[in-house]
């Protein structure tokens, strides 16, 4: 259970020392340090902030002793307070905003920005998920920024906050260490996961309003990027998006009546997708002889000789 007055920016201990006070009013603070069994030092910060607050009285006795004020009257004066300040907060943010709309990025007009440097783009990758609003459109393939290609915080909490997520990713990463459980976690939390077998065109897209994208597709190209605010380029990128969500296959369970069961759905749409036997195993949770048995199984099954014959094969019969 949070703390009683954690809404009012006021942490476990000032709580405490706050209930008890309000059973057992006029203690001192050796008397609530010893009740609380928390260190002196602490308890007398926590009274510190309480009477600061409001919700405490110091009587002039010898040693001083504490009560708290009306939980009706303390804590309804302290959240109003509270309130007041937030709305004011909220009046600061919108000029901020107004003051961000009228700032021009590079220079004036300039619709496509070239930002150069490892940090300078992951700065802007982390502030253009920390300002989406709707949803963020994502093609993930290497190379990869700082060698790193799992953690995206900004994912996790954008995703809390209710954005969209809709993630390509090129299915041969898949098979890097603890890849494919990051992007299974990320699916957990809400995000719409496909996979294509290769992939080269990396981009990010928030609420189809800005965008990022390599300034060339070389394999070891990662330290340029191209920003690219809304115009007929963004707008083509949106719907090159599009057109590459309709051709990935969806990562996670895909069930229907009839044909296979569910697991075997998983198998062949991520055989479709490209991922190989390792990465399959790790996926479905069974081992890497199991994925290459039942491959095997099913492509004898569908009268194919190749893997991607058996693919093909399976989603002409609509198992897919």
């Amino acid at each position: 259970m949070d703390p009683l007055l954690e809404p009012v920016g006021l942490g476990e201990v000032e709580s405490a020392v706050y209930l008890r006070l309000i059973a057992h009013p006029r203690q001192t603070q050796a008397e609530l340090s010893s009740a609380l069994g928390k260190s002196p030092t602490r308890v007398r910060g926590a009274l510190v902030l309480l009477t600061e607050a409001g919700l405490v009285s110091k009587l002039p006795t010898s040693p001083a002793r504490y009560v708290p004020a009306p939980p009706e009257i303390g804590i309804d004066a302290l959240v109003l307070r509270r309130q007041e300040r937030l709305e004011g907060l909220r009046g600061q943010a919108r000029d901020l905003a107004r003051q961000m709309a009228d700032t021009p990025h590079g220079r004036p007009g300039d619709l496509i920005e070239v930002i150069e440097g490892d940090a300078p783009i992951m700065h802007h990758l982390v502030s253009m998920q920390l300002g989406a609003q709707r949803e963020v459109d994502i093609v993930d393939c290497p190379p990869y920024l700082f060698g790193q290609s799992s953690d995206n915080d900004e994912e996790r909490q954008a995703l809390r906050r209710g954005v969209r997520y809709r993630a390509i990713y090129h299915a041969p990463v898949l098979d890097q260490p603890g890849k494919l459980a990051n992007v299974l976690d990320f699916i957990g939390l809400g995000e719409q996961a496909r996979v294509l077998p290769d992939i080269h065109l990396k981009m990010i897209i928030v609420d189809r309003q800005l965008a990022m994208i390599p300034l060339r597709l070389a394999e070891a190209e990662t330290g340029v990027r191209i920003l690219v605010r809304q115009s007929p380029l963004l707008d083509a990128l949106v719907t090159c998006f599009g057109l590459l969500w309709e051709e990935a296959v969806p990562l996670g369970s895909l069930p229907g009546p009839g044909g296979p069961g569910d697991r075997d759905r998983e198998l062949l749409a991520m055989l479709a997708a490209g991922l190989k036997d390792r990465a399959i195993s790790r996926a479905l949770g069974v081992t890497e002889r199991t994925v290459t048995r039942r491959v095997t199984q099913l492509m004898a099954h569908l009268g194919a000789r190749t893997r991607f014959q058996a693919a093909l094969q399976a989603a002409r019969r609509g198992w897919l």
